[in-house]
């Protein structure tokens, strides 16, 4: 049975203009926010009807992100096809096949286990290109999912962040790592002041420079294939509904805003 709301794509009028609004407001702020580059503004639609998504594909918006296999699968069957859809939630590898079938999947930002980059790799068909972030658990949460940060005493060749990336790069041929992603503890972002960093951002652009440090040591063992297609930089997924400016100002290439764009969520029924 499908997860989705079986409403019809075209919303109400009223939840139109409402998203029109709320999704023009965000954009403005990612603006605001930015002295170069626009990041990329993910538009986080969990738990969301495709009508919502549509009203915001109807404004030129392409970038949709979803948390859970399902739900991503059942969407992107009834969406347009030229939808960027990006995977932001734990993904365990025997939910890769799945997740692969989708033709217009565009970015998995979870990866945190060389098994489930290699299921990824055999899913995807030889014609595509599958980009993908490595999760890092910035916070030391034990509820967060990623991979530990590398410190400044960390042996970068032998942490899990560098050999999952090695793996990636030298054994998944139809995978392309572009960069790193966090969620963060929340607190960071509701404690700090306006002049104060927020650690969890620090921390991910630290454990970015070493590794790509690393990888340019090693590149003849890792090769050049890494980072984004276009810059060739590793690029950086921080930053969330209520601390994306925060994170655009820290240097993030891609923000993920749900609550700001769509409202609140209700709660995940539990059978």
């Amino acid at each position: 049975m499908s997860s989705i709301d079986p409403s019809p794509l075209q919303p109400a009028i009223e939840r139109a203009e409402e998203l029109e609004s709320a999704l023009a407001e965000i954009r403005d702020r990612v603006r605001r926010a930015s002295s170069g580059t626009t990041p990329t503004l993910i538009a986080v639609s969990k738990y969301k009807p495709a009508s919502d998504i549509m009203a915001c594909y109807e404004q030129r918006h392409h970038d949709f992100g979803e948390n859970y296999v399902q739900e991503l699968v059942d969407k992107a069957a009834i969406l347009p096809r030229d939808i960027r859809w990006h995977f932001i939630g734990a993904l365990q590898s025997n939910k890769a096949k799945i997740l692969a079938s989708i033709p217009n999947l565009y970015c998995v930002q979870t990866l945190a286990s060389a098994k489930t980059a290699s299921a990824l790799n055999k899913a995807i068909p030889e014609d595509r290109i599958l980009r993908v972030l490595v999760q890092v658990n910035t916070s030391g949460e034990e509820s967060k999912s990623g991979l530990p940060p590398l410190g400044p005493d960390t042996h970068v060749g032998t942490s899990e962040l560098a050999q999952l990336v090695v793996h990636v790069v030298t054994k998944c041929p139809r995978l392309r790592f572009e960069g790193l992603m966090t969620i963060g503890a929340l607190e960071q972002s509701l404690n700090a002041s306006e002049t104060e960093k927020n650690a969890d951002f620090e921390t991910l652009k630290e454990t970015r420079d070493r590794l790509k440090e690393f990888l340019i040591d090693n590149a003849e063992q890792t090769g050049h294939s890494w980072g984004h297609e276009v810059s060739g930089k590793l690029i950086l997924s921080m930053g969330m509904s209520g601390d994306f400016e925060a994170a655009i100002k820290a240097g993030s290439d891609i923000v993920r805003v749900g609550t700001g764009i769509f409202g609140q969520r209700p709660r995940k029924e539990v059978s």
